[in-house]
């Protein structure tokens, strides 16, 4: 019989860091990649990595959980609200865990038995318990949700789910007051205002194969190739002209040339979406460079007859756009208002750069997608304001080198 050893790997990680969420032991935040403190872990594989607004989740392919990073609402699942620098198990129930979605500041975690727990606030109902309780330090089930869960979103303040059966729930109240506002007098559908899981409109025709979340958005892809988007459409993340859609509405195929989309990610409000070619397309708010090309606000073509382009924006959307930077794509994950992706196994990041969580060792925004040099990452993730990436223990010894535009 065949053996293999241990592949040996290592997690850098790098940007905001006010909280311990880098796992390097100290909160200052850093500009360039620099290794995490990984000993808790001890070589366990790791299976995916998520990041919330200043927390870090690692899950390895054991089902084990390990955290660190901001924990004043219990979003660590540790059984107390104590910040952690480095890298810590979690028992979580003794459960094995597959995945894990992080909001703001409350954590989603999936078993591989299909149940979902949750920790850290709720006081948006996003934990989706009915347990009154405004956070919760320990993981939480959420039981009224039946059926085995097969993918999990975490927004700002609320959450999404999909089920074994294709239904998509939402709860979580974060979404609420942009309802309230948009649709008046009109009452503001359940699963918006609802904190515990509420089916979503819109999608009884169809079989939902993924969710993702922004701010105050959300996107749903079905097994068919086609994406749902609704919520909030102040930065044009719906490619409507309507400033709110209450239910899931079909984004156009047309906008995408026609082709099935396979994955898609959301950061708080813009969306990326790859198709079955490898092409990438990005829309939605673009002036921290996190579309990762020019941001242009254009017409609807099936809006021609509707009048000129009013001052205020009421006929103007944005569109996606293909960035060929990324086309091939293996990973993509989005930050608040950056991402990265693996590209040929290189590392490119773009965006948001304030806190240096592009990695080029600046704090300027970055327009492009730009090579992160010396890292060849096997995993990628981020949080609100910090990058991730799992790589052989091999690499990473020229990290600390100037980034490479793409042309």
């Amino acid at each position: 019989m065949e053996t293999r050893s241990r592949l040996e790997f290592c997690l850098h990680s790098w940007g905001a860091n006010s909280y311990g969420q880098l796992g390097q032991r100290h909160v200052e935040d850093q500009a360039a990649p620099r290794l995490a403190d990984t000993a808790a872990l001890q070589s366990r594989a790791v299976r995916t990595v998520s990041g919330g607004g200043g927390h870090t989740v690692v899950i390895t392919e054991s089902g084990e959980v390990f955290v660190c990073g901001q924990n004043h609402r219990g979003q660590l699942g540790l059984g107390h609200n104590a910040d952690i620098s480095t890298l810590q198990l979690c028992p979580v129930l003794n459960q094995r865990i597959t995945h894990t979605a992080c909001g703001w500041d409350f954590t989603l975690l999936l078993t591989d038995c299909g149940q979902l727990l949750a920790c850290g606030s709720n006081a948006f109902g996003q934990l989706g318990v009915a347990q009154k309780v405004t956070y919760s330090a320990e993981p939480l089930v959420i039981e009224s949700l039946k059926e085995p869960i097969l993918s999990v979103a975490a927004g700002l303040r609320h959450a999404l789910a999909v089920t074994d059966s294709g239904c998509v729930y939402q709860w979580g109240t974060g979404l609420f007051s942009h309802a309230k506002r948009a649709l008046s007098p009109h009452p503001v559908p359940p699963h918006l205002s609802s904190k515990v899981p509420s089916l979503v409109p819109g999608l009884d025709q169809t079989t939902a194969h993924l969710v993702a979340a922004g701010s105050v958005h959300c996107v749903c892809l079905t097994g068919d190739g086609d994406l749902f988007l609704w919520g909030s459409n102040k930065h044009g993340q719906l490619t409507t002209t309507e400033c709110f859609l209450s239910s899931a509405t079909l984004l156009r195929r047309s906008l995408l040339d026609g082709e099935k989309i396979i994955n898609v990610w959301s950061g708080w409000t813009h969306t990326i979406a790859q198709t079955e070619s490898g092409r990438v397309f990005t829309w939605g708010r673009g002036d921290y460079g996190q579309l990762g090309r020019q941001a242009t606000a254009s017409r609807d073509p099936e809006q021609q007859s509707a009048g000129p382009v009013t001052e205020g924006g009421s006929q103007e959307v944005c569109l996606p756009v293909e960035v060929k930077a990324l086309r091939g794509a293996t990973q993509i994950t989005c930050g608040s208002e950056h991402n990265l992706a693996i590209v040929g196994g290189c590392l490119l990041s773009w965006g948001w750069n304030e806190h240096g969580m592009c990695g080029d060792g600046s704090q300027g925004d970055v327009f492009h997608p730009q090579l992160v040099p010396g890292l060849k990452p096997l995993l990628i993730a981020c949080g609100a304001g910090h990058s991730m990436a799992v790589c052989p223990a091999s690499t990473g010894s020229r990290q600390n080198s100037a980034p490479t535009p793409l042309e």
